[in-house]
């Protein structure tokens, strides 16, 4: 049986696993990647840590298998980022230099760390909300992320949010599928670049 509950702090290290097993266009990165916790530490892990009232997790009888993460307010998301977050990873890990298209899988991960990409602020603007859910392999396909999806959007009408966003990985054509078919409207201009490269969705609630 699985069961849906918040995050707990002792969840950290499964968050990991799972970012980096779902870190390739939802399949596993665990091979492009020497340091198994990059993924994480920028698409789960801060979240966990800074905003655990709005993460929640699904799990079964082998533990934690999967997780949706988001913030109500992204701008003052993304300062308390920079203020509590970023520092110490930056810290620990060396800014790439050179030719980004010499860069590995690491080395990329550590750039976005120093160099965070931020959505679209015309798209926060309008949907000033976002999320992140990742779903192990076991628990795909039963319907395990409507039901993660639901117990977050829940909380967030209840907090008053009018609307949320999300980016998607081009390449990871199961979760375009997914979002599209859960309420979710892809956006593009005037909102977003057209040569943008990630798929952005925004739901009103």
């Amino acid at each position: 049986m699985t069961v849906l509950r918040p995050v707990r702090a002792d969840d950290l290290e499964q968050f990991y696993r799972i970012s980096l097993v779902t870190g390739d266009a939802g399949s596993d990165a665990t091979g492009l990647h020497r340091d198994g916790k990059l993924i994480g530490h920028i698409y789960s892990a801060p979240y966990v840590m800074l905003s655990p009232e709005t993460a929640f997790v699904a799990e079964d009888a082998e533990g934690v298998a999967g997780y949706i993460v988001g913030v109500f307010d992204t701008v003052a998301f993304d300062e308390q980022l920079e203020r509590d977050w970023w520092p110490a990873l930056r810290d620990a890990y060396t800014d790439p230099q050179g030719d980004p298209e010499n860069w590995d899988a690491d080395q990329k991960r550590i750039a976005a760390i120093h160099h965070p990409s931020s959505a679209p602020a015309a798209l926060v603007e309008v949907f000033p909300a976002h999320i992140h859910m990742n779903l192990l392999p076991r628990l795909q396909g039963q319907g395990m992320g409507t039901r993660l999806l639901d117990r977050w959007l829940t909380n967030a009408r209840d907090a008053g949010v009018e609307a949320v966003h999300l980016g998607a990985n081009a390449n990871n054509y199961g979760a375009l599928r997914f979002w599209g078919s859960r309420g979710f409207s892809r956006i593009g201009p005037p909102l977003v670049d057209a040569s943008d490269r990630t798929v952005w969705f925004g739901q009103r609630l």
